[in-house]
């Protein structure tokens, strides 16, 4: 027990309070509902490899970051992980503590790992010594307060509001007698007598519980990932203030209250002390993996190989285009459009389809019809730097706000304690028609039509130009343009589905690709922008149409934008519609191979229907990253599951398109594949959980059932068709069609993504003619001789 308050040295202040922010950079940030982003889970250690990772959040998480050994051995019973993928897996391993040979290996398939187990918290200890569950309560008593405080909207009343998390706790804390009555006896008062600030709380409770410089940082993290998703949202809070140069204190404020629940345990509970004493030591010990954790990293490393086989065989090399294509189409480099774009392909010779990030290259903080709040157009990564908005006339405008706002009152009327059951008198016949409607599939899903979005302010014929010539040469549509060019976005029409943001356009944070698309056709058909282009170098014929479009991942339906009329165009835009249209039919037809109980002509109803767990799979399946020109993939089967971005180098003076795709592009890639990973290996820790007791909670995220842990990450059912792993966790392989050493030199002036690669989060490949010819190796090294594509 640690009553006495100690008098600490400057060092000893600086020290644990530097621990608490860096357990704080270990929790992966977690983005609301209404603009869910994918998050890599393991964004706190990218400075160390897998194998530490796991050894690390075995510690903090009591999670695996592996498969079942059972998986890895069934797939080389099955000869997709060959005795060659084991071997240079094996070879590739850094860690002295790994088989001796690949044999010994072998011998391990037939063992399963251990499971992990979290060191236990003075919560747990109190637990097994008092026979209280005490984590439970904790998450039932810190979910009910978290619930209210970060609501954004829901909740008709939310506690001390304006007050910081800290302060605001404090003050709900002192008047719940929850835990007194199940046995914590004086907590109000302990709370009470808490310091003022959350910095002096954590220093105290850093005392008391003897935690000293050496395992602060791993108790405070371990801490933080017990509260689940309420630290991981609070992290999305220092995210997005640091994104806008400021900063903001409230995980800190989590950690500072999760301590004080830490102290009153051990006073209830003094015969935890020793078992404490015993955990302490343990997170003192050195973090190195165990044996069979750099087995199982070993295992996922040949699997990984094992996929990389069948893409370096399916790249054919490149094929020189001849003539002017009839119609160009550029997509998002989502996977999904990589299903579309070989259909649409398949429809005509004279089809050429682009990949580019669904942005389109556009900066956009964007105001919608009927409302002046603002949405954000683009990667995370990146600040706006233009402001639009698809305002109709005043008078339109302010019809729509009336309508919007009499919505929200109708739903608080809804909701409030007082009157919804006079709402279910009065409506519940309407609503329960609406349930039948839904259930029978037959709410029809229409994308909704906005008016075209204009920048606000408007823009110089000169940044016109510019911005069109820059958005061009990222693109890498410098030249040889079609006659009709369709930039298409891409959103997804779901129902009943909270997490329906996460369906929609990653590089657009969580929206639809519609604005991005629609103001970029805008002003690629300006005048202005056209007569500007030249002097960046551009010239697009008088006779190209730049044509916006939605693509409906769910139903595979395109929806064009007519913005700039173009009668000349007439012929043209009604086959492309026709071309389209087939297309869709052979995407459908391919994706409902897929999807549990679906057919070809059964997804559009699917996306209709209330009770759909499955209306997609988003993008699970993702494994692979191509920035190449088209020939390199073209005419290639990728299973939806490679991101496709056209880049030509020998366009590209001086790398800076290179330099920006590897830098924002591919690291957002990486997000939504560990996503996917951690979400796969770790649900417990990284999980969104089961999709059929999800509630709602304050417009951020979810809880599983009536309240506690917020759930971040993927819902079970976007991963698992019910029988098995829908998506095959695979840590990212990004294959560059660029010079080595032009890579290398953009890897060096960005740390933070050089240790993406040299860690093992992401595999690197380059290409030539088509063709990998290197892999990446840590220390900017490439190695040409083993990359080959080897029988299975």
């Amino acid at each position: 027990m640690f009553h006495k308050q100690s008098q600490f040295s400057p060092a000893h202040i600086s020290g644990i309070l530097k621990a608490a922010e860096a357990a704080a950079r270990d929790i992966p940030p977690a983005f609301p509902l209404d603009a869910t982003v994918a998050v890599n889970p393991f964004l706190g250690q990218t400075g160390e490899d897998l194998a530490t990772a796991s050894a690390r959040l075995a510690r903090v998480a009591g999670v695996r970051v592996t498969r079942e050994r059972s998986d890895y051995a069934r797939a080389v019973a099955d000869g997709a992980i060959t005795d060659d993928d084991l071997a240079e897996a094996l070879a590739a391993c850094p860690h002295g503590n790994k088989p001796a040979s690949l044999e010994a290996l072998k011998s391990q398939l037939a063992a399963d790992s251990p499971a992990p187990r979290a060191l236990p918290t003075v919560a747990h200890l109190a637990a097994a010594a008092t026979g209280t569950d005490w984590p439970a309560l904790i998450d039932r008593c810190f979910g009910l307060w978290a619930a209210g405080y970060f609501d954004r909207g829901q909740a008709l009343w939310t506690p001390a509001p304006g007050h910081s998390a800290f302060a605001g706790w404090r003050e709900w804390a002192t008047h719940d007698l929850t835990p007194e009555v199940a046995g914590l006896t004086g907590f109000c008062a302990h709370v009470a007598s808490a310091p003022d600030t959350p910095e002096r709380a954590i220093l105290r409770a850093a005392d008391r519980l003897g935690l000293g410089e050496d395992v602060a940082e791993q108790v405070f993290h371990r801490l933080l990932m017990d509260i689940g998703g309420w630290s991981q949202h609070a992290r999305w809070l220092l995210w997005k203030a640091e994104l806008a140069g400021s900063s903001d204190a409230t995980i800190t404020d989590l950690l500072a209250i999760r301590l004080i629940w830490e102290e009153a345990l051990l006073d209830i509970a003094p015969q935890a002390a020793k078992p404490w004493a015993q955990a302490r030591a343990a997170h003192a010990a050195p973090l190195v993996p165990s044996p069979a954790q750099v087995v199982d990293v070993i295992l996922q490393e040949a699997a990984e190989r094992a996929h990389q086989r069948g893409l370096i065989a399916a790249f054919a090399g490149a094929s020189d285009a001849t003539g002017r294509p009839e119609m160009q189409a550029a997509f998002c480099i989502d996977v999904r459009s990589e299903v579309f774009r070989r259909a649409l392909e398949a429809q005509d010779g004279g089809i050429e389809t682009i990949g580019f990030a669904g942005f389109f290259g556009l900066p956009l903080a964007h105001r919608p019809h009927g409302t002046d709040q603002t949405q954000i157009h683009l990667p995370v990564l990146l600040n706006p730097a233009l402001t639009t908005c698809s305002h109709a006339a005043p008078e339109a405008e302010e019809e729509a706000r009336i309508s919007a706002r009499a919505a929200r009152a109708w739903g608080r009327f809804r909701q409030a304690a007082v009157s919804s059951f006079a709402f279910v008198e009065s409506a519940g016949p309407i609503y329960g028609w609406k349930l039948v409607k839904g259930a029978l599939g037959l709410d029809g899903v229409k994308p909704e039509k906005s008016p075209a979005p204009r920048v606000e302010g408007g823009l110089s014929a000169e940044q016109k130009a510019e911005i069109g010539a820059k958005v061009l040469t990222a693109m890498s549509m410098t030249k040889g343009h079609a006659p009709l060019v369709l930039l298409l976005g891409h959103g997804a029409s779901v129902t009943n589905n909270p997490h329906e943001s996460a369906y929609h356009c990653g590089a657009c944070a969580g929206q639809t690709g519609e604005v991005s698309s629609r103001m970029l056709a805008i002003l690629l058909n300006d005048p202005e922008t056209r007569a500007g282009l030249p002097a960046h170098g551009i010239t697009v014929a008088d006779d190209v149409l730049f044509v916006a479009g939605l693509h409906d991942t769910t139903t595979d339906d395109i929806t064009l934008y007519a913005d700039s009329p173009a009668p000349a165009h007439k012929d043209r835009l009604a086959q492309a519609r026709r071309w389209l249209k087939a297309a869709g039919a052979q995407a459908r037809a391919e994706r409902a191979l897929r999807l549990p109980g679906a057919k070809a002509q059964t997804i559009t109803e699917r996306a209709a229907n209330w009770a759909e767990l499955r209306p997609e799979w988003g993008l699970a399946g993702c494994a692979a990253f191509v920035a190449a020109p088209r020939p390199a993939t073209k005419g290639t089967n990728l299973h939806g599951r490679a991101f496709l971005h056209n880049y030509d180098w020998q366009d590209d003076a001086g790398f800076a398109t290179l330099e920006l795709i590897l830098t924002a592009p591919v690291v957002v890639a990486s997000w939504i594949s560990l996503q996917y990973y951690g979400s796969s290996v770790a649900p417990h820790a990284f999980g969104g959980g089961n999709k059929l007791i999800h509630n709602v909670v304050g417009g951020i995220g979810v809880v599983q059932g009536n309240g506690g842990v917020l759930r971040p990450g993927l819902p079970w059912q976007s991963i698992h068709d019910g029988e098995g792993l829908a998506h095959e966790p695979l840590r990212l392989s990004v294959m560059v069609e660029a010079p080595t050493q032009a890579i290398a030199d953009i890897l060096a002036k960005h740390p933070d993504v050089q240790a993406l690669f040299d860690n093992g989060w992401l595999h690197l490949f380059a290409l030539e003619g088509g063709k990998v010819v290197s892999r990446y190796r840590p220390g900017l090294v490439w190695e040409g001789a083993q990359v080959q594509a080897k029988a299975a």
